[in-house]
């Protein structure tokens, strides 16, 4: 009989759980789903980011279905990891009981930096820009995640 490896359970927490931790859900969900059972929530709901939407989908992962979820609808899941990735999730992060480890992996805030730009073409870049190091951080699960524990 083959013994199954557990997957991890991990949590990506951000301020309103509409763009980083949605993308790193999604990119969880689609490069490490055999290892991962990935969710995201927020301290509050800020809805779904569009644009966040739209540099997932030219990606090729969407994440039209997900929502903006509080961490109140997740509070029973027994968590493996918490990560938080925005520094206000991080001084905000609640305790979680038992063995829950929390990391903290901090990204800019693409909306905040889309806010000077003068097209739409470089409000999109640092959602890219983002985009791409959520994925990279995400590809490195779940190795980085003992690693940053010890």
């Amino acid at each position: 009989m083959q013994r199954t490896m557990q997957k991890l359970k991990v949590l990506f927490l951000c301020t309103g759980n509409s763009c980083r931790s949605q993308m790193a859900e999604g990119w969880a969900r689609h490069l490490k789903s055999d290892v991962v059972e990935p969710y995201s929530a927020g301290i509050e709901t800020h809805g779904l980011n569009p644009n966040a939407v739209k540099v997932m989908a030219e990606a090729g992962v969407d994440i039209s279905g997900h929502r903006s979820k509080h961490l109140d609808e997740v509070r029973d899941i027994p968590f493996d990891y918490v990560v938080t990735v925005c520094d206000n999730a991080h001084e905000s992060c609640p305790l979680f009981p038992g063995r829950t480890k929390v990391i903290h992996v901090g990204f800019d805030d693409p909306p905040r930096l889309a806010k000077g730009a003068k097209s739409e073409e470089e409000a999109l870049s640092h959602y890219r820009r983002v985009r791409d190091e959520i994925r990279r951080f995400v590809e490195s699960l779940p190795e980085s995640l003992a690693e940053t524990t010890k």
